[in-house]
């Protein structure tokens, strides 16, 4: 497979939604169970961060990015993360070399700390952000019900810049 990572478009949407959905049954991945709108993605994400894995030309894995803690302006160096790996691809360093870039592309922007939080029991997800350089700074028990009714535990994870931010 010869990978290559660009921006997102508005046209890989569909794509980008078939992969989320993967993740969504997986009940690995996030607390959501609605659909998601492109509307409401190109809403919640900013524009900055958006990338797709793309092996050829199809869409095999993306990532966001959300500004955390929106109402306080000191913060706005500080984003949450998500990717998603079409469950073909996993396993295979799609997500390794995508965090990576996102990891660049955030640092280029003027973000100093990304933040990831993950479901306790997705450990491939917590490994894969551990090789990228995040670290776990707490453990949320009971954070919220997965669309099953069953409480999940949640562990948040950051990674700091060693480049912005740091004076």
């Amino acid at each position: 497979m010869k990978m290559k990572i660009r921006k997102m478009k508005a046209t890989d949407w569909s794509r980008v939604y078939d992969i989320y959905r993967q993740g969504m049954e997986t009940n690995l991945a996030t607390f959501d169970v609605e659909t998601l709108t492109y509307e409401e993605f190109n809403r919640e994400r900013l524009l900055t961060g958006r990338l797709v894995a793309l092996d050829k030309e199809r869409v095999i894995g993306w990532t966001s990015l959300k500004q955390a803690y929106e109402k306080i302006p000191e913060y706005h160096g500080v984003a949450e993360v998500s990717i998603y790996i079409d469950e073909d691809y996993q396993g295979k360093g799609v997500a390794t070399h995508l965090l990576q870039q996102l990891v660049i592309v955030s640092e280029e922007a003027g973000f100093w700390m990304l933040e990831a939080d993950i479901f306790a029991n997705n450990t491939g997800s917590i490994q894969l952000h551990e090789k990228c350089s995040f670290r776990q700074v707490g453990y949320r028990e009971k954070i919220g019900k997965d669309r099953f009714g069953v409480w999940r535990d949640s562990v948040l994870m950051e990674r700091r810049s060693q480049t912005v931010g740091i004076d």
